[in-house]
């Protein structure tokens, strides 16, 4: 059943509070991180993902067009998906404990298929706009 407009606004608006909400506390965890090399590279790293799902994930909802729409949520799907490398990284390492970490490690694994379906949807719904 196609989903109705006024779900995909309400839809639209929780994923964009809830990727800002995710790169925040991204943002609160890495102050946690060592003051080491290796943890000022971890720390740089994943701020730069987990911020920029919550920007590409905006940047997704003001496309100009559905293959706009689609790239850009392949984008967040990807720094999704390398924001949890580094979440992994940083338990590994032993830089953060996993009990810290894991929440966000959860969240990260939750926005990459709810980004894939998303753009896998799109890309279904594109190729019978096409027919």
């Amino acid at each position: 059943m196609p989903i109705v407009e006024s779900e995909r606004i309400l839809l639209t608006a929780d994923l964009k509070a809830r990727t800002k909400k995710f790169a925040l506390r991204v943002m609160k965890l890495v102050d946690a991180l060592p003051p080491t090399i290796q943890g000022r590279a971890i720390a740089n790293q994943i701020i730069r993902s987990a911020t920029s799902v919550a920007a590409n994930y905006r940047a997704a909802c003001r496309a100009r067009s559905r293959a706009e729409f689609i790239a850009k949520l392949g984008v967040v799907e990807e720094e999704a998906d390398e924001t949890a490398l580094w979440l992994e990284l940083t338990i590994d390492s032993a830089l953060l404990t996993e009990a810290r970490v894991h929440p966000l490690l959860t969240e990260a694994g939750e926005l990459v298929p709810i980004m894939a379906a998303s753009r896998k949807s799109t890309l279904g719904n594109r190729k019978l706009a096409v027919r």
